[in-house]
């Protein structure tokens, strides 16, 4: 049986794509579809009409593929841009009854508590997963005594139009300080995925990871594009997001960073 699951989120709507037996389960292929809800909601304050049918026909698109593919069950889910807008049950309603699909909003506590699903999440070494997304940054931390979950409205779109606040840094910093231990950092999203593929690395030291982020920020969007190929809607957020790692980095004892492919959708 084929499933699959779609995620409405900040910066892009995405999919992916399983082949399931009752033993086991394999990705068979992702879609990602730029759109940038985040402006409306963080800038306005709610999901405008033009950006919902927006969301409408991608969503749609989407289900004709799953349908013509014999996609027998998915899942919709929306993170942090339909949990912060105004309208948010409104806009939720007008999709679902265009899409002819539920569509799940759910919290960043449950988002991070997800990453517990990442096939090496229990592995025997003490690390904290890292999920910068376009509103909000979920951690789940792995230790020795016990798990943590916790969720930040920071994130790279959020960033990006100046729309965080200090409070929210220093909510953050005090949560950081509590788990002062060494582990390892594993990051989750586009953005740091992108950060790791432009320079051709597994992982980093804490050390090249911060030379590599400010050699990064010093090049204007034209060079991002023409040198590295990031598309439109990476370009301008990603210095915002790797500042988030940064950030959490300087305030935990990492001993290194790394990267994954696994999102939300799985």
């Amino acid at each position: 049986m084929k499933i699959a699951a779609i995620d409405i989120g900040t910066n892009a709507i995405k999919s992916k794509i399983f082949s399931t037996t009752p033993t086991s389960i394999e990705f068979i292929e992702s879609k990602r579809t730029p759109m940038r809800l985040g402006t409306d909601v963080f800038k306005e304050g709610f999901l405008s009409e033009k950006k919902l049918r927006s969301l409408v026909n991608v969503l749609n698109k989407y289900k004709k593929y799953f349908e013509e593919n014999k996609i027998e069950l998915y899942e919709i889910v929306a993170t942090s841009a339909f949990r912060d807008t105004s309208n948010s049950e409104d806009a939720r309603r007008i999709v679902e009854n265009n899409i002819e699909h539920p569509i799940r909003i759910i919290s960043g506590l449950e988002e991070a508590k997800l990453i517990r699903f990442h096939p090496k999440a229990q592995a025997s070494f003490e690390k904290i997963y890292v999920d910068v997304g376009g509103g909000s940054t979920e951690f789940y931390m792995h230790t020795k005594e016990k798990d943590y979950i916790k969720s930040f409205q920071l994130g790279a779109v959020r960033n990006y139009l100046k729309m965080d606040n200090k409070e929210e840094w220093q909510r953050m910093f005090d949560w950081l300080a509590e788990h002062q231990k060494e582990m390892r950092l594993v990051g989750i999203g586009g953005n740091i995925r992108s950060f790791f593929k432009i320079y051709k690395m597994k992982s980093m030291t804490v050390d090249v990871f911060k030379k590599q982020a400010k050699e990064l920020s010093r090049l204007n969007k034209a060079d991002k594009k023409s040198i590295y190929g990031l598309n439109d809607d990476r370009v301008d957020v990603i210095d915002s997001a790797i500042e988030i790692y940064s950030k959490v980095i300087s305030h935990l004892s990492i001993s290194k960073v790394h990267a994954t492919k696994w999102g939300v959708s799985d």
